[in-house]
């Protein structure tokens, strides 16, 4: 795989519109749920994990990395289009100069398409395989429209036209091939495994007597939620046991999730996405008055 692939130029293309399919499945709050297993997909990919194993601040600070990351993302869902574009073009930036060779002697760099666009099919599936377990199943036209929107997404973080499948069924079909055969266990992949199994205070002002029971009740509900919805194949590959019992309970807790948050006007249920836009801004304007890059 190159080390030195060209850099992503950020496409002119629409960003997601308020109201419409992206803007009200990826802010859902039930998309949440799944932020974890996302970041375990996306690690999982040997490009992705080496580059977090020797870049990325996730060891030492787990929750304020995937935070950054969530506003990140909100901030090209739900800040318009010279929001989105710039805050491509930062990503990008921040990005170009993450390159190495790994533990596997293999030389990698963070902007290699393949890995650029994984990162972005696990930001494709990872809502829909949220409402489909606690919300409802997306049919056939709300998903090719969702996916319309998400490929624009895609274009607008430099993805090139013919790194994207063309359309819902072709995507499914690159999403499991890569699961089946290029996603493996690495450093970053127990990194995140740790982190939820103990995960760190979120802030130094919480108390550490008060954090750790539950915390760790926290790690524990969303370490079992991630192996529930991993994919099977990967869960025998990351060794993580799993049991019709467990199934069940899953299930169980998706019932309740799905009885409490569908009844909530879907304003409420998006609010979230707005809010991290909203601080992925100021503090983008605050790094750039300090002529900081940021994070």
């Amino acid at each position: 795989m190159s080390a030195t692939p060209s850099v992503p130029t950020p496409a002119r293309v629409r960003a997601p519109l308020p109201g419409g399919p992206v803007w009200r499945i990826f802010g859902d709050v039930r998309s949440l749920l799944l932020a974890p297993e996302l970041l375990l997909l996306q690690v999982a990919h040997p490009v992705v994990g080496a580059g977090v194993a020797d870049h990325s601040t996730f060891r030492a600070e787990p929750w304020p990395r995937l935070g950054r990351t969530l506003m990140s993302l909100s901030t090209v869902i739900y800040g318009g289009q010279e929001a989105a574009t710039a805050e491509a073009r930062r990503l990008i930036g921040v990005h170009a100069d993450m390159k190495g060779v790994d533990s596997s002697g293999r030389r990698y760099h963070a902007l290699h398409p393949e890995a650029y666009h994984w990162v972005h099919a696990t930001l494709v599936q990872a809502p829909v395989d949220a409402m489909r377990l606690f919300g409802r199943e997306l049919g056939e036209a709300e998903l090719a429209a969702y996916y319309g929107e998400m490929r624009d997404v895609g274009r607008v973080w430099g993805l090139k036209e013919h790194h994207l499948p063309p359309d819902w069924e072709a995507f499914r079909a690159y999403y499991d091939t890569m699961v089946a055969d290029r996603l493996e266990t690495n450093r970053s992949v127990r990194d995140v495994l740790d982190a939820l199994a103990a995960p760190a205070r979120p802030a130094p002002w919480i108390p550490e007597a008060l954090w750790r029971p539950v915390g760790r009740a926290a790690g524990r509900a969303a370490l079992f939620v991630t192996v529930g919805v991993l994919p099977p194949a990967l869960r025998e590959r990351f060794g993580l046991p799993w049991s019709a019992r467990r199934e069940r309970w899953l299930r169980r807790l998706a019932r309740v999730v799905r009885v409490v948050v569908t009844p909530l006007p879907v304003r409420l249920r998006v609010a979230l996405g707005g809010v991290l836009a909203r601080e992925a801004g100021r503090r983008r304007r605050a790094a750039e008055a300090g002529n900081s890059p940021g994070a």
